[in-house]
């Protein structure tokens, strides 16, 4: 039997940020897509990720929270390892930059740059942006601010020690001319070239004598070594790259793809690149820069107040649902555009009405006018025929797209099938055929193909949403595991007939958009993280919203509620749960006034109560309404609207 052909993908190692967000999400369920393709595929996979957890920024945040940088950064990387776990990224290694077999494996890095000559010591004087750990020219920067980042940047002088990029500009540009698909899209390739390599590099910072929290230079210890020789090399020293057992380096290197975003791409297609050259080791096969997930036509970041958790999409929709919505809704390496309403939607459309539709009709078919019993097709028509060749071809124009990373264009291609599927089904028309004894024949093979065309869809979507091809497969009654792979679906053909199909629950219920999208506005404004800016004028501005009928007003209902109890909600600072009394009934809001109002303040007030505002989830607590406040411009105060006298908790306002 004949060796596996191998395959090393990485993501960047991510900033230990306490505010993971879907733009991160992005990434990893790329690589984590592209790992379960190449598996299976036949390949011998090994998926890397992790944290980069060194750096002033972490340093001066730890200190903030006072604790120690390494107890800050544990914290936050047991909650990313959770995120992969409920989004299914399955990584092979998670490797910390704090790990003593990286650190020691940078040491001995450092040492051989040094030793060749690749690194000599100097002083650095110039202009540095703390949270993009970068160094930066006068001439470099935007409006006096980062390039990267548009944050404002130190001035700073110290002794350093530099590695000698500028030797090596030369071969790089050469290297990335004669090897086009090294860097990919090609548009990252001409910036790299125009924007920095052809106007010529500068020797590169590589050590800082005032940041403590990093790796030591062993041989000079009051020099720490700077971000990127450790960020960089964790994609060999994962590997075990000078370590006594190098055993999967010399297995796996060179990598297949480094997926990274394309705010790095010039660290990893110029400095990682010169670094490997320098240690005489071979360049990995392709570094691929995807684009931005995007909100409002701008990077999504906790500053701005527009990042998405992942957690709650997943928790809320699936985490199926998540991952084909990052992989279907932009090319990959293009940014996009993320909104709730975008979300939903595609869920609606592509996978409750079509994916969905397929499965449901095709196995209560099945059911009603076969008993569940998969029938013997007979022969097959020219329209079968068509849906067939459909099928059979479409195994090649996925892997076309997965091979070239683009997802989108992938889940396209299938989608055609379960489009063409779902019109085969209203051509056809079975349940009049069912009318037939003699058409029973005909009606076994419609619903054969159907069935048969939905295990092979079940297979391709694998790598995009583990989760729902064993959701289908219990439905149609595939229990064979050789029924599952990639291999089966080159043959049309596969489904055994004589298997018992089973109908279950709807892959993906349909969703109400506008009651949705409602509800998850109410959420986001009761546990919004970040008060807005504070107006230029500091006073209440009205503005009139939208009319409204009267019709719509008297659906409003309106009442007195008095607070019976009231507590704060566990893990949520800014939240109470108050029961309440509403004439012989009680039930629990959740509102976003622990700022404003203590539990014990709100005992025994009569409040005013929106009584039919639909039930939702709030942090795990099931709320029943919504207690009306005022709240200023800036929101720096907030009162509840209260009622006077003896009024009893029940009565209706209006």
């Amino acid at each position: 039997m004949s060796e596996k052909p191998k395959f090393y993908i990485t993501t960047p190692i991510y900033y230990p940020s306490d505010n993971l967000h879907i733009g991160h999400s992005y990434c990893s369920t790329a690589a984590d897509t592209m790992a379960r393709f190449k598996k299976q595929t036949g390949y011998d996979v090994f998926f890397l990720t992790g944290t980069d957890e060194h750096g002033q920024k972490i340093e001066r945040k730890a200190a903030e929270a006072g604790v120690t940088p390494k107890a800050y950064v544990d914290q936050i990387v047991a909650g990313i390892k959770d995120l992969w776990k409920l989004m299914d990224v399955e990584y092979d290694d998670f490797i910390r930059t704090t790990d003593e077999r990286h650190v020691k494996a940078v040491q001995k890095i450092f040492r051989q740059l040094y030793d060749q000559g690749d690194i000599y010591k100097s002083e650095y004087e110039g202009l540095y942006c703390t949270p993009c750990e970068s160094f930066w020219t006068e001439l470099q920067l935007k409006d006096g601010c980062c390039p990267d980042c548009g944050r404002p940047v130190e001035k700073t002088r110290e002794e350093s020690y530099f590695f000698r990029v500028s030797k090596y500009q030369d071969w790089l540009i050469d290297y990335i001319k004669t090897h086009p698909d090294f860097i990919q899209p090609p548009s990252r390739a001409a910036e790299m070239l125009n924007n920095f390599l052809l106007p010529g590099l500068q020797d590169l910072c590589v050590s800082r004598t005032t940041l403590k929290w990093g790796i030591p230079v062993d041989f000079d210890p009051k020099h720490t070594v700077y971000v990127w020789i450790d960020a960089l090399t964790n994609y060999i020293n994962a590997l075990g790259y000078g370590s006594d057992d190098d055993s999967l380096y010399r297995k796996y290197w060179p990598a297949d793809i480094h997926l990274v975003g394309k705010e790095i791409v010039r660290f990893h297609t110029i400095i990682w690149p010169i670094m490997l050259h320098a240690l005489g080791l071979p360049l990995p096969r392709q570094v691929f820069g995807h684009g931005w997930l995007v909100m409002g036509g701008g990077k999504m970041s906790k500053s701005k107040g527009n990042v998405v958790d992942p957690v709650k999409l997943c928790n809320r929709y699936s985490s199926d649902a998540v991952r084909y919505f990052l992989m279907r809704e932009m090319p990959f390496g293009a940014d996009g555009e993320f909104s709730n309403e975008a979300l939903i939607r595609r869920i609606n459309s592509d996978l409750a009405n079509d994916l969905g539709n397929l499965v449901s009709r095709s196995v209560a078919m099945n059911e009603k006018y076969f008993g569940g019993v998969i029938p013997v097709p007979a022969a097959y028509t020219e329209l079968d025929r068509k849906l067939i060749d459909m099928a059979e071809g479409l195994w090649e124009k996925v892997e076309a797209n997965m091979n070239a990373l683009q997802f989108s264009g992938a889940l396209v291609e299938i989608w055609k099938l379960i489009g063409e599927c779902n019109k085969y089904i209203d051509l056809t028309t079975p349940w009049i055929l069912a009318k037939n004894e003699a058409d029973r024949p005909r009606l076994g093979t419609v619903l054969y193909v159907l069935l048969e065309c939905t295990r092979i869809v079940a297979v391709l979507i694998a790598p995009t949403m583990p989760r729902t091809p064993e959701r289908i497969f219990a439905q149609i009654g595939v229990t064979d595991e050789a029924q599952k792979t990639w291999a089966s679906v080159k043959t049309f053909g596969g489904l055994v007939p004589g298997l018992m199909v089973k109908k279950g629950e709807a892959l993906f219920p349909r969703i109400d958009v506008a009651r949705e999208l409602a509800l998850l506005e109410a959420e986001q404004a009761a546990e919004k993280e970040e008060l807005p800016a504070p107006q230029d004028e500091e006073k209440t501005v009205f503005t009139q919203k939208d009319l409204c009928q009267f019709e719509d007003f008297e659906k409003v209902q309106l009442v007195v509620a008095k607070v019976l109890k009231c507590e704060k909600v566990p893990k949520a600072d800014k939240l109470l749960m108050s029961t309440l009394k509403v004439g012989d009934t009680e039930r629990v809001v959740v509102s976003g006034i622990a700022k404003y109002y203590t539990p014990e303040e709100m005992v025994g007030k009569k409040v005013v109560l929106l009584a039919n505002l639909a039930p939702r989830k709030i942090r795990g607590v099931e709320s029943h309404g919504m207690l009306l406040c005022a709240v200023n411009a800036d929101e720096s105060k907030l009162r509840l609207l209260t009622v006077d006298g003896d009024m009893e908790d029940g009565c209706e306002i209006g």
